[in-house]
């Protein structure tokens, strides 16, 4: 029955996901080339092309219950009878396609949507779907990731796939779309959702919060933070620069967060304007083992503000990552590095800049460390079992340092900031990079990066 589950759905089960209506390739930004990504298959879904999320969520905090609206504005790549999305353990009461009830089936990880009408190739259509229950983060290999509760509030971190775990989507780094959230919550709790603030609607009790995404974005960059917290101004500048604070630690964010206006001044100079129009700082109440980063956002738990910087290092990282992994994301997880080798230098970069160990003698530090190291880790494909592996940082790190010394300051500084603006909002590829730092050589790189990226020996650190 159109609008119920349907059971011949569900019997057919991954059958459903690959049949020739759902698996052409995406054709969605620079990149996206696949139905799913190469490290992580499960998600991702192929035939369409989502360009525009609506999500209305209502949380109730003390029982974890969240119910939600998802408006999806999609084009379809070739004719589509049916087609999925990524959806974790969250109950779906109704299903409209173009405003007309569909026939569905949710497991755990997959909803699969049969339209009443089959949607023409190059058409644009729209999915309405309903939901509700008790959130519950994607379990994995790397912990729980997405929708988790706090002691007192809700952080979501999804890198790389728990955005199934509070909306439904095409879950996939190189499926970029923009995104509107409204979120409705008791008033005594304050709402960072990754986007630009549009409203706050107070009501009986309740407080609903809209921000809206312009820029592509993937769905794993899209955070929701809930919390007890204070806003404050970390900077004044020509960039909005706040942080969401548990009040007590007032004291502790200030001191810490205290060159932050240098430190963004010093990025931009390095690689170019910063590329969304604020960015906000969470420090939740809770211990977190590593700060996560969203776009327009980082996240840091109580135990990395100790009133000393120790952390330092880490608010630099985090804040690089809105150029490398935000902007510019990974068109497959594969290519990692490309996030987090760069976000690695430029803790290097802003060392020498605030007078601390310049990059050549952090280069040497690290490249003694990775040395004592196995060698057992291919920087430009690490495997889905290492893809976080500090080598992969630290590798990727040294990478971008054996650039700069072939190329030259001069030119390696234009790289970056070429690199950056041409594929603002995009998705990026290792091979896009080799081929781009190409162009700032006057020496063939190959031999650079088949050393550095494609085997796991060690190469000779560059003088």
């Amino acid at each position: 029955m159109a609008g119920q589950p349907d059971r011949d759905l569900a019997r057919a089960g991954h059958a459903a996901r690959v049949n020739p209506d759902a698996s052409a390739s995406r054709g969605a930004t620079p990149g996206a080339d696949r139905s799913s990504d190469s490290y992580l298959p499960e998600h991702g879904n192929g035939g369409y092309r989502v360009l525009h999320y609506d999500l209305d969520l209502d949380y109730r905090v003390v029982t974890n219950r969240l119910a939600g609206r998802a408006g999806i504005t999609a084009v379809a790549a070739q004719p589509l009878s049916r087609f999925t999305l990524d959806l974790g353990r969250l109950r779906v009461q109704d299903v409209r396609v173009d405003g007309r009830p569909a026939k569905y089936a949710h497991r755990p990880d997959k909803l699969q949507i049969k339209p009443e009408r089959p949607i023409g190739a190059g058409d644009t259509f729209r999915v309405e779907i309903r939901y509700a229950g008790k959130p519950v983060p994607i379990s994995g290999r790397w912990g729980d990731l997405g929708w988790d509760e706090l002691t007192d509030g809700v952080l979501v971190a999804s890198q790389p796939n728990g955005s199934p775990s509070w909306f439904p989507c095409d879950d996939q780094p190189g499926a970029k779309a923009t995104f509107r959230v409204a979120v409705t919550t008791s008033s005594p709790y304050t709402v960072l959702v990754t986007g630009d603030p549009v409203l706050r609607r107070r009501g009986a009790g309740s407080t609903t919060w809209v921000y809206e995404r312009h820029e592509p974005t993937s769905p794993y960059l899209m955070s929701v933070q809930i919390g007890r917290y204070e806003m404050v101004d970390l900077t004044v500048g020509a960039v909005v620069q706040r942080a969401a604070i548990p009040p007590a630690l007032r004291g502790l964010v200030t001191h810490d967060f205290g060159r932050q206006g240098q430190i963004m001044t010093t990025l931009q100079r390095l690689f170019g304007p910063y590329p969304f129009r604020e960015y906000v700082v969470v420090v939740a109440d809770d211990d977190l083992d590593d700060p996560v980063e969203a776009q327009g956002m980082a996240v840091f738990g109580r135990n990395h503000v100790d009133g000393r910087r120790t952390h330092e290092r880490l608010v630099v990282h985090e804040l690089a990552h809105q150029w490398f992994g935000n902007s510019l994301t990974v068109a497959d997880w594969r290519h990692i590095w490309l996030n987090e080798g760069f976000a690695t230098y430029a803790e290097w970069l802003w060392s020498g800049v605030c007078g601390d160990l310049p990059a050549d003698a952090l280069a040497a530090q690290w490249y003694a460390r990775v040395a004592a190291r196995p060698r057992d880790v291919i920087v430009a494909d690490p495997g889905v079992d290492r893809m976080f592996d500090p080598l992969v940082y630290k590798r990727g790190a040294l990478t971008v340092h054996a650039v700069r010394k072939k190329v030259g300051e001069e030119s390696f500084f234009a790289l970056l900031r070429a690199w950056v603006a041409e594929h603002r909002h995009a998705t990026v590829t290792t091979e896009q990079f080799r081929s781009h730092a190409q162009r700032f050589a006057h020496e063939p790189l190959d031999d650079l990066f088949a050393a550095w990226l494609d085997s796991p020996a060690l190469p000779p650190l560059p003088r």
